[in-house]
């Protein structure tokens, strides 16, 4: 499904959840007792989809970029650590 036909289903799923909601609040009795609880659940599959291919654009972009270091170790603190190594044995 792609973005649009995913928006507009999740307006349909918005519109009838209210209509259900308005019924259940005027006090009549939902002819499908579960039929909240679908829409309610259908709408956050649509909301996690969403966001999971939110999540794997952003990672796609960063995994093709080139990491760049903040800080490169140098040699000085290696050399100094064999040099106290050297001092303790002597």
């Amino acid at each position: 499904m792609d973005v649009a036909a995913r928006e507009k289903k999740l307006r349909e799923l918005r519109d009838e959840l209210m209509h259900e909601r308005g019924v259940a609040a005027m006090g009549g009795a939902p002819p499908n007792p579960g039929k909240i609880r679908a829409l309610r659940k259908n709408i956050a599959r649509i909301h996690t989809i969403q966001s999971e291919e939110g999540v794997a654009g952003t990672a796609k972009a960063t995994a093709s970029e080139k990491p760049t270091p903040s800080h490169e170790p140098s040699a000085e603190p290696k050399e100094e650590l064999d040099d106290e190594l050297e001092e303790d044995k002597a």
